[in-house]
């Protein structure tokens, strides 16, 4: 029997269709990520199966005795000011209680207040006749499990370790079910690391909405996506799935085009004169009445975010270079000795914990902190689009257009005049929205808004901090391609690992002790160029390295010497990986065709099944050869 399932359920607001008899099944165990754009209804349907909302038609049903949990977004809306007290609130019934009983502890002291020790006499009466114990017992032993400090006060945690508090009241009633809304949103790599193991490890079924590419493609074992009202379910992995999605809407795009185009025959038959009005036949005209419907009833995929940054011109050579530079606050340093240079071009990712400092590099870099000492020489000619991740550059009162267009009803796009409503449509805000105040859009429109307003400016220096949050992956991987299309300099904090090793050229970590260090390359290469990472107190195990991949760089051991045989492998690696790549390309082309689903099914299990395969297969080459090579390399160089 399944865990949770969802029987032609249907839900609307006002005018537009969230679901529309939707039929849905989750197993206990798995680990089912939910996709779909910003307004599709991904957190709706999660308010749905936690019970907050009910549907409007259709039926729910929850296996007998199973629990839900939530993780919640925001810490807004905690009791309790104590870690114990949050974590303990996720146990309606007697968490309160519970609470009540640790502080009454805490105080009593001596035990001389007679009162007190009444009122603590009281509590674990209550306690005992509700099965308190075996309760306090089980916050316990979340709290261990998750190294958290029970008596810490929840208002002084970093974002992260709130976050981690939050999992622990959700996790204190033992959910069957645990739903996680965009569990990554601001938590620093080291957090969404841990966040991630805990995920794979986790006994129970999850299900959770995620535009955090890597956190997909490591912990989900189906993917799940809301699109136009419907949930279709891909029973694969993250990128099988969007090969096969790409293929399915390319197959939609070309049957709409040859409905749309027998529509339009139809219609100018139809409106043909007396003559044809004579002879026409009735079935025939039934039939267009059926297309006419069926075209009304279809529902268009949204438009795509457009996204283009107003060329600036040409900066100096040199952008940024630093000699000997340190900056702090209050005595301590937060960037000590640095000593770099970036110059026109490059892309530069910033990686660190919540709090490290990357702001305040940032800051160092554009001339806004003075360093405290060393030197911070800028180029020539910057002109900067600066991305701020408290989107402290929109004002909350003003409305939409304005926060674009200063109150003007034009804007000026790479040389262009533009009407602001026809700009700001690009970024998906359509004209009844334009006067609404910034206050009321949500997270992702407004990142999509300072997006829009960033980019009217020309610019040949880019500074994001932190674009990701909140946008859904379609806008992610278009903002992905502006950014590596872009012709100036970029400097990038970002927690997305995916986004830093597709976009940046070299990346700036801090590593403690004030130390930022520069690898060459995104987060994936600085994993194999750093030493073996220093466990974390708390943390799950890391992450394994992938089967045949290089180990990691900073050991003093001799680079081991190739034998013949991996001598001959090394050198028809490269003439397999592209025999192998062939094969994918020409696969892939076969899978985009629309005759491709026509065919007998068993032979499109195969070919799907091949595309598997050869994913596979190619990644463990690469890693492979990446090894073989590097090991070969470090041998030549090594003295004999």
């Amino acid at each position: 029997m399944s865990l949770l399932r969802f029987d032609k359920v249907s839900l609307a607001f006002g005018h537009h269709d969230l679901l529309t008899a939707v039929d849905f099944t989750i197993d206990a165990g798995e680990k089912v990520c939910l996709l779909g754009r910003n307004g599709e209804g991904k957190s709706t349907l999660l308010k749905l199966i936690s019970g907050e909302l009910a549907p409007d038609d259709g039926t729910i049903r929850l296996r007998s005795g199973a629990r839900v949990a939530c993780l919640a977004q925001t810490a807004d809306a905690v009791s309790g000011s104590r870690v114990f007290d949050v974590v303990a609130s996720g146990l309606p019934e007697t968490g309160a209680l519970i609470g009540e009983y640790q502080e009454a502890a805490a105080t009593l002291g001596d035990g001389s207040d007679t009162r007190a020790a009444a009122e603590l006499e009281r509590l674990q009466h209550e306690l005992e006749a509700g099965d308190g114990w075996r309760l306090n017992q089980r916050v316990g032993t979340v709290l261990s499990r998750l190294a958290l400090d029970g008596a810490a006060q929840f208002a002084a945690l970093s974002g992260g370790q709130q976050r981690r508090v939050l999992l622990a009241r959700a996790l204190v009633c033992e959910p069957d079910l645990l739903l996680l809304d965009e569990p990554t949103n601001h938590l620093d790599i080291e957090a969404i690391a841990w966040l991630e193991e805990f995920a794979r490890e986790f006994a129970g079924a999850l299900l959770f909405v995620s535009h955090d590419r890597a956190f997909v493609r490591r912990v989900a074992t189906r993917i799940c996506e809301l699109d136009r009202g419907k949930l279709s379910s891909w029973e694969t992995d993250y990128d099988t799935y969007k090969k096969r999605k790409l293929a399915q809407l390319e197959v939609e795009a070309r049957e709409a085009h040859q409905a749309d185009k027998l529509l339009a025959q139809e219609e100018a038959w139809v409106r043909q004169g007396i003559k044809a009005r004579r002879t026409r036949n009735e079935g025939r005209v039934r039939a267009l009445e059926a297309l006419r419907e069926k075209r009304r009833q279809r529902r268009e995929q949204r438009a795509n975010v457009s996204l283009s940054v107003a060329d600036g011109e040409v900066s100096g050579r040199v952008v940024f270079e630093t000699e000997h530079a340190t900056v702090g606050f209050d005595g301590k340093p937060v960037i000590a000795d640095l000593s770099l240079r970036i110059l026109r071009g490059d892309r530069v990712g910033i990686i660190g914990p919540n709090g490290a400092g990357k702001s305040t590099l940032i800051r160092l870099l554009l001339g806004e902190l003075p360093p405290d000492s060393g030197r911070v020489h800028r180029g020539t000619k910057l002109q900067i689009a600066y991305f701020d991740q408290r989107r402290e550059q929109l004002d909350p009162e003003r409305t939409v257009m304005d926060s674009v267009a200063d109150g003007n009803q034009r804007v000026r796009i790479n040389g262009s005049d533009r009407h602001v409503a026809g700009y700001l449509r690009d970024f998906l805000f359509p004209p009844q929205r334009l006067q609404s105040p910034v206050s009321s859009l949500s997270g992702g429109e407004r990142n999509r808004l300072l997006l829009a307003r960033l980019f009217t400016r020309p610019a040949n220096l880019l500074v994001l901090d932190e674009p990701t949050n909140d946008l859904d992956v379609e806008t992610l991987e278009l903002l992905e391609e502006l950014v590596a299309d872009f012709d100036g300099t970029i400097l990038l904090v970002s927690h997305d690992r995916a986004f830093l090793d597709n976009v940046v050229t070299s990346t700036l970590v801090f590593e403690g002790n004030a130390t930022v260090t520069e690898y060459v390359g995104g987060y994936s290469d600085w994993l194999r160029q750093r030493g073996p990472a220093p466990a974390a107190r708390g943390r799950t195990k890391p992450a394994a390295e992938p089967r045949g991949a290089a180990p990691r760089a900073g050991g003093t051991a001799k680079p081991p010497k190739l034998s013949y045989k991996e001598n001959r492998e090394l050198e028809m690696l490269p003439a397999r990986i592209e025999a192998l790549e062939t094969e994918q390309a020409n696969l892939q082309r076969a899978t985009s065709d629309a005759d491709f689903y026509q065919q007998d099914r068993d032979a499109i299990k195969i070919a799907l099944g091949r595309l598997e395969e050869l994913a596979a297969e190619l990644e463990l080459a690469y890693a492979r050869w990446e090894y073989l090579d590097a090991a070969h390399h470090a041998s030549a160089k090594s003295p004999r």
